[in-house]
């Protein structure tokens, strides 16, 4: 069985902590630009352009080890990918209830019903003790309490909860879903998968258009297969993919030196680097385009960031990870409990003070991400964590 991978846990846990501290922008003014998200035709990409795919990277590199552990224990194939599609199943949920609060006035009283879908998600998808009779008791009470607020759900127009764009959590899922099928049906023949983050690469080519405008055109069929598979532009499943080909890639160095996988970790952010660079000459650098040089560069980056922590973990060198373990651990319970101070915002709803802006601001925004990391501790303890 393999063992559980620290690198991969700070990995997660740096991304999460970036995360929620971007998250935070919105209330405060003059945040340095580079920070920011570019807008879409700007050729270029701030720290919160980074995160969201790096965590996507990260999902990616989980996915080999939680595949093979249930195959260690004895899973059958059939029992592993329903355990994929439970999964999936609890990121589209989660995503779409946020996206509907997020993404649309709503009628009657927000905070409360923001409150009851935290109270939702988490008697559904507590780690609960193992053969605790009572678990399936708050789980069924969890489905009943999300129900009645998809049923009762009225935007400020009139309309009804709907799927949406799925949010955040719902692009992980359907990311997660590709990944870990992919993966599944590839374990024995692991040279399938850099053919298909290749040709996922030119997917991402043939639909995203050139700085000029020009457009690669692609077979409709390609376009229409990857709609339909809900990868967009496949930039997701790049990152997803790119991802789980760093852990079989890890584990085949297993037997190298240090001196040696940190060379050859090296070598391949520059492999990916001069790649994006070479494609940044016809296609601009754009998170909300999704386009190639943009996946090349955070996936560059990545590389060599899983390189330096794998490096750190070798010489022990850990101890300053001990803080932000939640973050890495308890990942899902950290992205949810920004949520219930966004319930305080909207019932005292204050005013942004004229001088929490600028690096005040940006100081004031890392000292709430470690907030709700001390939070996601605290409630961990109590025995209360998300776990899908």
């Amino acid at each position: 069985m393999r063992e559980r991978n620290l690198s991969i846990d700070m990995f997660r846990g740096i991304t999460m902590l970036l995360m929620v501290f971007v998250n935070e922008f919105w209330k405060v003014l003059n945040v340095p630009h580079w920070l920011e998200h570019f807008a879409t035709f700007e050729d270029g990409m701030g720290l919160s352009d980074i995160v969201f795919p790096m965590f996507l990277f990260a999902m990616g590199m989980s996915i080999p080890y939680a595949l093979e552990r249930r195959q260690a224990k004895g899973y059958s194939t059939g029992s592993t990918l329903q355990h994929i599609l439970g999964r999936t199943l609890a990121l589209l949920v989660m995503g779409a209830f946020i996206c509907n609060q997020e993404s649309r006035q709503m009628a009657g009283n927000r905070p409360l019903w923001v409150l009851l879908m935290i109270l939702g998600f988490f008697l559904i998808w507590n780690r609960y003790p193992k053969d605790w009779k009572a678990a399936r008791w708050l789980k069924t009470a969890g489905i009943a309490l999300l129900a009645g607020l998809a049923i009762s759900y009225r935007s400020a127009d009139g309309e009804l909860f709907q799927g949406l764009w799925w949010g955040i959590l719902g692009q992980i899922g359907w990311m997660y879903l590709f990944c870990a099928v992919a993966y599944l049906l590839c374990r024995e023949r692991l040279w399938v998968l850099p053919l298909l983050w290749g040709a996922l690469c030119a997917v991402n080519l043939s639909v995203v258009p050139m700085r000029d405008g020009a457009q690669w055109i692609g077979p409709q069929v390609v376009a229409d297969l990857s709609q339909a598979l809900q990868l967009g532009n496949g930039y997701g499943a790049i990152m997803g993919l790119g991802g789980v080909m760093l852990t079989v890639t890890d584990w085949r160095l297993s037997s190298r030196s240090i001196a040696q996988r940190i060379g050859i970790g090296l070598a391949a952010a520059a492999v990916l680097l001069v790649m994006g660079m070479a494609f940044h000459v016809d296609w601009i650098v754009s998170k909300n385009l999704g386009t190639l040089p943009w996946c090349l560069f955070v996936s560059a980056i990545s590389v060599a960031l899983y390189t330096l922590l794998r490096c750190l973990e070798k010489k022990g060198w850990t101890g300053w990870f001990k803080p932000l373990t939640p973050a890495g651990t308890a990942t899902l319970t950290v992205y949810m409990v920004p949520y219930l101070f966004i319930v305080m915002w909207l019932v005292v709803n204050p005013t942004i003070t004229p001088w929490l802006t600028g690096w005040v601001g940006v100081g004031k925004c890392a000292l709430m991400a470690a907030v709700y990391i001390a939070c996601a501790w605290g409630l961990t303890k109590a025995g209360i964590q998300l776990k899908i």
